[in-house]
Protein backbone atom coordinates (compact mmCIF):
# COMPACT_ATOMS: atom_id res chain seq x y z
CA UNK A 1 0.00 0.00 0.00
CA UNK A 2 1.34 3.43 -0.91
CA UNK A 3 -0.12 6.90 -1.30
CA UNK A 4 0.94 10.52 -1.21
CA UNK A 5 -0.43 13.81 -0.03
CA UNK A 6 0.12 17.44 0.76
CA UNK A 7 -0.48 19.44 3.89
CA UNK A 8 -0.25 22.81 5.56
CA UNK A 9 -3.42 24.58 4.37
CA UNK A 10 -2.46 27.64 6.46
CA UNK A 11 0.31 30.08 5.39
CA UNK A 12 3.82 29.05 6.31
CA UNK A 13 5.69 25.78 5.86
CA UNK A 14 4.25 23.62 3.12
CA UNK A 15 4.51 19.85 3.36
CA UNK A 16 4.46 17.24 0.64
CA UNK A 17 4.61 13.62 1.64
CA UNK A 18 4.39 10.02 0.55
CA UNK A 19 3.88 6.83 2.51
CA UNK A 20 3.63 3.10 2.07
CA UNK A 21 3.76 -0.23 3.86
CA UNK A 22 4.32 -3.83 2.82
CA UNK A 23 3.96 -7.12 4.66
CA UNK A 24 7.32 -8.25 3.34
CA UNK A 25 8.20 -11.64 1.95
CA UNK A 26 8.36 -13.74 5.11
CA UNK A 27 5.71 -12.44 7.53
CA UNK A 28 2.13 -13.65 7.64
CA UNK A 29 0.80 -10.36 8.98
CA UNK A 30 1.73 -6.71 8.73
CA UNK A 31 2.13 -5.53 12.33
CA UNK A 32 3.29 -2.03 11.35
CA UNK A 33 0.99 0.97 11.69
CA UNK A 34 1.62 4.55 10.60
CA UNK A 35 0.16 8.02 10.38
CA UNK A 36 0.97 10.63 7.73
CA UNK A 37 -1.14 13.73 8.27
CA UNK A 38 0.14 17.24 8.95
CA UNK A 39 1.48 17.89 11.58
CA UNK A 40 2.23 14.29 12.68
CA UNK A 41 4.18 11.65 10.79
CA UNK A 42 4.85 8.44 12.73
CA UNK A 43 5.61 4.74 12.27
CA UNK A 44 4.89 2.10 14.92
CA UNK A 45 6.27 -1.44 14.67
CA UNK A 46 4.27 -3.94 16.71
CA UNK A 47 5.90 -6.80 18.59
CA UNK A 48 4.30 -9.87 20.09
CA UNK A 49 3.39 -12.15 17.23
CA UNK A 50 0.09 -13.08 15.63
CA UNK A 51 -2.44 -10.26 16.15
CA UNK A 52 -0.96 -8.89 19.38
CA UNK A 53 1.70 -6.75 17.72
CA UNK A 54 -0.83 -5.38 15.29
CA UNK A 55 -3.07 -4.34 18.19
CA UNK A 56 -0.17 -2.62 19.97
CA UNK A 57 1.00 -0.59 16.97
CA UNK A 58 -2.53 0.34 15.93
CA UNK A 59 -3.43 1.50 19.44
CA UNK A 60 -0.29 3.64 19.58
CA UNK A 61 -1.13 5.43 16.33
CA UNK A 62 -4.81 5.84 17.24
CA UNK A 63 -3.92 7.38 20.58
CA UNK A 64 -1.57 9.87 18.95
CA UNK A 65 -4.04 10.77 16.23
CA UNK A 66 -6.77 11.50 18.80
CA UNK A 67 -4.77 14.26 20.56
CA UNK A 68 -6.23 17.73 20.02
CA UNK A 69 -2.75 19.31 19.89
CA UNK A 70 -1.95 17.02 16.95
CA UNK A 71 -5.08 17.92 15.00
CA UNK A 72 -4.76 18.78 11.32
CA UNK A 73 -2.72 21.92 10.73
CA UNK A 74 -1.89 22.46 14.41
CA UNK A 75 1.58 23.75 15.29
CA UNK A 76 1.18 23.95 19.06
CA UNK A 77 2.33 20.54 20.35
CA UNK A 78 5.06 20.42 23.00
CA UNK A 79 7.36 17.59 24.04
CA UNK A 80 5.51 17.36 27.37
CA UNK A 81 2.16 16.89 25.62
CA UNK A 82 3.61 14.32 23.25
CA UNK A 83 5.20 12.49 26.17
CA UNK A 84 1.82 12.36 27.91
CA UNK A 85 0.15 10.97 24.77
CA UNK A 86 2.78 8.23 24.48
CA UNK A 87 2.21 7.28 28.12
CA UNK A 88 -1.51 7.03 27.40
CA UNK A 89 -0.72 4.71 24.52
CA UNK A 90 1.51 2.61 26.76
CA UNK A 91 -1.26 2.21 29.36
CA UNK A 92 -3.86 1.39 26.74
CA UNK A 93 -1.67 -1.28 25.10
CA UNK A 94 -1.01 -2.94 28.46
CA UNK A 95 -4.72 -2.96 29.17
CA UNK A 96 -5.63 -4.52 25.82
CA UNK A 97 -2.84 -7.14 25.69
CA UNK A 98 -2.09 -7.77 29.35
CA UNK A 99 1.43 -6.47 28.66
CA UNK A 100 2.09 -9.40 26.31
CA UNK A 101 2.68 -7.17 23.30
CA UNK A 102 4.44 -3.92 22.62
CA UNK A 103 5.41 -1.50 19.90
CA UNK A 104 8.24 0.76 18.90
CA UNK A 105 7.37 4.20 17.55
CA UNK A 106 9.31 6.97 15.89
CA UNK A 107 8.24 10.12 14.15
CA UNK A 108 8.13 13.86 13.86
CA UNK A 109 5.68 16.67 14.60
CA UNK A 110 5.89 20.03 12.83
CA UNK A 111 5.64 22.74 15.50
CA UNK A 112 6.14 26.50 15.63
CA UNK A 113 7.39 28.88 18.28
CA UNK A 114 6.88 32.60 17.61
CA UNK A 115 6.45 31.81 13.94
CA UNK A 116 9.68 29.78 13.67
CA UNK A 117 9.14 26.16 12.51
CA UNK A 118 10.79 23.15 14.16
CA UNK A 119 10.75 19.40 13.77
CA UNK A 120 9.88 17.80 17.12
CA UNK A 121 11.32 14.29 16.71
CA UNK A 122 10.43 11.49 19.12
CA UNK A 123 11.47 7.87 19.45
CA UNK A 124 10.90 4.73 21.52
CA UNK A 125 12.62 1.56 20.29
CA UNK A 126 14.37 0.92 16.98
CA UNK A 127 12.09 2.44 14.37
CA UNK A 128 13.95 5.43 12.95
CA UNK A 129 13.69 9.06 11.85
CA UNK A 130 16.23 10.44 9.36
CA UNK A 131 16.78 13.94 7.97
CA UNK A 132 18.28 15.05 4.65
CA UNK A 133 18.93 18.80 4.92
CA UNK A 134 21.09 21.22 2.95
CA UNK A 135 23.19 18.34 1.65
CA UNK A 136 23.67 16.66 5.04
CA UNK A 137 22.12 13.27 5.80
CA UNK A 138 21.82 11.84 9.32
CA UNK A 139 19.75 9.61 11.53
CA UNK A 140 18.13 11.91 14.10
CA UNK A 141 16.70 9.26 16.41
CA UNK A 142 18.90 6.90 18.43
CA UNK A 143 17.93 3.22 18.49
CA UNK A 144 16.99 1.70 21.81
CA UNK A 145 18.50 -1.68 21.03
CA UNK A 146 21.27 -4.02 22.10
CA UNK A 147 23.18 -3.64 18.84
CA UNK A 148 23.09 0.17 19.10
CA UNK A 149 24.71 -0.09 22.51
CA UNK A 150 27.34 -2.40 21.03
CA UNK A 151 27.99 0.08 18.20
CA UNK A 152 28.16 2.98 20.66
CA UNK A 153 30.72 1.04 22.68
CA UNK A 154 32.77 0.26 19.54
CA UNK A 155 32.30 -3.47 20.08
CA UNK A 156 30.83 -3.94 16.60
CA UNK A 157 30.64 -1.82 13.44
CA UNK A 158 27.43 -0.44 11.95
CA UNK A 159 27.80 -2.97 9.12
CA UNK A 160 28.07 -5.83 11.62
CA UNK A 161 24.96 -4.53 13.41
CA UNK A 162 22.90 -5.25 10.28
CA UNK A 163 23.59 -8.99 10.58
CA UNK A 164 24.10 -9.36 14.33
CA UNK A 165 22.01 -12.25 15.79
CA UNK A 166 20.54 -9.93 18.46
CA UNK A 167 19.74 -7.06 16.13
CA UNK A 168 16.01 -7.32 16.91
CA UNK A 169 16.38 -7.02 20.68
CA UNK A 170 15.06 -3.64 21.78
CA UNK A 171 15.64 -2.04 25.16
CA UNK A 172 12.57 0.24 25.19
CA UNK A 173 9.03 -0.19 23.91
CA UNK A 174 5.50 0.94 24.61
CA UNK A 175 3.15 -1.59 26.19
CA UNK A 176 5.70 -3.95 27.69
CA UNK A 177 8.84 -3.90 29.82
CA UNK A 178 9.87 -1.38 32.44
CA UNK A 179 11.32 1.38 30.23
CA UNK A 180 8.85 3.24 28.01
CA UNK A 181 10.40 6.73 28.04
CA UNK A 182 10.68 8.50 24.71
CA UNK A 183 13.64 10.58 23.56
CA UNK A 184 12.97 13.98 22.00
CA UNK A 185 14.91 16.28 19.67
CA UNK A 186 13.99 19.80 18.56
CA UNK A 187 15.48 20.67 15.16
CA UNK A 188 14.95 23.87 13.13
CA UNK A 189 13.22 23.32 9.79
CA UNK A 190 15.38 24.30 6.81
CA UNK A 191 14.15 25.06 3.30
CA UNK A 192 13.94 21.81 1.33
CA UNK A 193 14.21 19.50 4.35
CA UNK A 194 13.34 15.87 3.69
CA UNK A 195 12.35 13.73 6.69
CA UNK A 196 12.04 9.95 6.51
CA UNK A 197 10.43 7.78 9.19
CA UNK A 198 10.65 3.99 8.87
CA UNK A 199 10.28 0.69 10.66
CA UNK A 200 13.32 -1.55 11.04
CA UNK A 201 12.06 -3.59 8.11
CA UNK A 202 13.71 -0.92 5.97
CA UNK A 203 16.80 -0.06 8.02
CA UNK A 204 17.45 -3.76 8.63
CA UNK A 205 17.65 -4.43 4.88
CA UNK A 206 19.31 -1.28 3.53
CA UNK A 207 22.40 0.59 4.63
CA UNK A 208 22.32 4.31 5.38
CA UNK A 209 24.26 4.83 2.16
CA UNK A 210 21.53 3.13 0.11
CA UNK A 211 18.80 5.10 1.88
CA UNK A 212 20.69 8.38 1.36
CA UNK A 213 21.18 7.71 -2.33
CA UNK A 214 17.46 7.12 -2.89
CA UNK A 215 16.31 10.11 -0.83
CA UNK A 216 18.85 12.36 -2.56
CA UNK A 217 17.96 11.46 -6.14
CA UNK A 218 14.18 10.95 -6.35
CA UNK A 219 12.38 14.28 -6.30
CA UNK A 220 8.83 13.29 -5.35
CA UNK A 221 8.45 11.82 -1.83
CA UNK A 222 6.11 9.07 -3.04
CA UNK A 223 8.65 7.93 -5.61
CA UNK A 224 11.25 7.73 -2.84
CA UNK A 225 8.88 5.70 -0.64
CA UNK A 226 8.06 3.23 -3.40
CA UNK A 227 11.69 2.80 -4.37
CA UNK A 228 12.85 2.22 -0.79
CA UNK A 229 10.17 -0.40 -0.13
CA UNK A 230 11.00 -2.24 -3.34
CA UNK A 231 14.70 -2.15 -2.50
CA UNK A 232 13.98 -3.66 0.93
CA UNK A 233 11.97 -6.44 -0.68
CA UNK A 234 14.75 -7.16 -3.18
CA UNK A 235 17.20 -7.34 -0.28
CA UNK A 236 15.17 -10.09 1.38
CA UNK A 237 12.03 -8.48 2.77
CA UNK A 238 12.43 -10.38 6.03
CA UNK A 239 10.16 -8.04 8.01
CA UNK A 240 7.24 -5.69 7.53
CA UNK A 241 8.40 -2.51 5.78
CA UNK A 242 6.86 0.91 6.37
CA UNK A 243 8.20 4.23 5.10
CA UNK A 244 6.98 7.84 5.36
CA UNK A 245 8.79 10.67 3.53
CA UNK A 246 7.99 14.34 4.19
CA UNK A 247 9.32 17.36 2.28
CA UNK A 248 9.19 20.92 3.64
CA UNK A 249 9.12 24.05 1.48
CA UNK A 250 8.20 27.73 1.80
CA UNK A 251 9.96 27.72 5.17
CA UNK A 252 10.73 31.44 5.07
CA UNK A 253 8.18 32.35 2.44
CA UNK A 254 10.58 31.17 -0.26
CA UNK A 255 10.07 28.41 -2.78
CA UNK A 256 13.13 26.21 -3.03
CA UNK A 257 14.42 22.69 -3.30
CA UNK A 258 17.88 23.04 -1.80
CA UNK A 259 17.94 19.55 -0.32
CA UNK A 260 17.60 17.76 -3.66
CA UNK A 261 19.55 20.30 -5.67
CA UNK A 262 22.59 20.26 -3.35
CA UNK A 263 22.40 16.73 -1.95
CA UNK A 264 25.82 15.19 -1.58
CA UNK A 265 25.53 11.51 -2.35
CA UNK A 266 27.40 9.15 -0.05
CA UNK A 267 30.91 8.00 -0.85
CA UNK A 268 32.01 4.40 -0.83
CA UNK A 269 33.57 4.78 2.61
CA UNK A 270 31.96 2.92 5.48
CA UNK A 271 29.13 5.01 6.88
CA UNK A 272 29.01 5.91 10.56
CA UNK A 273 25.33 5.55 11.45
CA UNK A 274 25.59 7.15 14.87
CA UNK A 275 23.07 10.02 14.75
CA UNK A 276 24.58 13.44 14.23
CA UNK A 277 22.88 16.49 12.79
CA UNK A 278 25.87 17.89 10.89
CA UNK A 279 25.28 21.33 9.44
CA UNK A 280 26.75 22.46 6.14
CA UNK A 281 29.62 24.77 7.19
CA UNK A 282 29.05 26.88 4.06
CA UNK A 283 25.39 27.53 4.82
CA UNK A 284 24.73 31.14 5.85
CA UNK A 285 24.17 31.60 9.59
CA UNK A 286 20.76 33.14 8.93
CA UNK A 287 19.48 29.80 7.68
CA UNK A 288 20.08 28.19 11.05
CA UNK A 289 17.77 29.94 13.54
CA UNK A 290 18.58 29.54 17.21
CA UNK A 291 16.08 27.77 19.40
CA UNK A 292 14.18 30.32 21.51
CA UNK A 293 14.76 29.99 25.23
CA UNK A 294 11.03 29.44 25.77
CA UNK A 295 11.06 26.33 23.56
CA UNK A 296 13.81 24.68 25.55
CA UNK A 297 12.12 25.59 28.80
CA UNK A 298 8.88 24.01 27.55
CA UNK A 299 10.56 20.60 27.63
CA UNK A 300 10.43 19.51 31.29
CA UNK A 301 13.33 17.85 33.05
CA UNK A 302 11.65 14.45 33.16
CA UNK A 303 11.38 14.52 29.35
CA UNK A 304 14.81 16.02 28.72
CA UNK A 305 16.56 13.51 30.95
CA UNK A 306 14.25 10.66 32.00
CA UNK A 307 17.09 8.82 33.72
CA UNK A 308 17.85 11.76 35.98
CA UNK A 309 21.53 11.67 34.96
CA UNK A 310 23.77 14.24 33.42
CA UNK A 311 22.88 15.80 30.10
CA UNK A 312 21.11 19.02 29.21
CA UNK A 313 19.33 20.08 26.07
CA UNK A 314 21.91 22.21 24.24
CA UNK A 315 21.27 25.91 23.71
CA UNK A 316 20.81 25.40 19.97
CA UNK A 317 19.12 22.61 18.11
CA UNK A 318 21.72 21.90 15.46
CA UNK A 319 22.85 18.89 17.53
CA UNK A 320 20.21 16.35 18.64
CA UNK A 321 19.61 16.30 22.39
CA UNK A 322 20.42 12.64 22.90
CA UNK A 323 19.35 11.13 26.20
CA UNK A 324 21.77 8.47 27.35
CA UNK A 325 19.34 6.32 29.30
CA UNK A 326 20.52 2.75 28.79
CA UNK A 327 18.15 0.10 30.08
CA UNK A 328 18.32 -3.64 30.32
CA UNK A 329 17.08 -5.37 27.16
CA UNK A 330 13.37 -6.06 27.07
CA UNK A 331 12.73 -8.69 24.50
CA UNK A 332 13.32 -9.87 20.98
CA UNK A 333 10.84 -8.69 18.41
CA UNK A 334 8.45 -11.37 17.29
CA UNK A 335 6.35 -10.44 14.28
CA UNK A 336 4.69 -13.75 13.85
Amino acid sequence: MSESGTGSPAPGVRLSYGFGTDRGLRRELNEDSFLAADPLFAVADGMGGHEAGEVASRECIQTLSSQSVLAAGSREATAAQLHQALQQADSRIRELTNARAGTTVSGVVLVEERGVPYWLVFNVGDSRTYRLSQGSFAQVSVDHSEVQELVDGSFITPAEALIHPRRHVVTRALGTGSDTEADFWLVPVEEGDRIMVCSDGLSGELSDEQIHRTLGTLRHPQDAVDSLIQSALRSGGRDNVTVVVVDASNVSGNHGEETLNTAQLPTTEAADTLPRMVQDPEAPPASRPAVPEEVLESIPDFVRNPGGGAGEVPPAAQEPAEQANVAAPLHKENHG
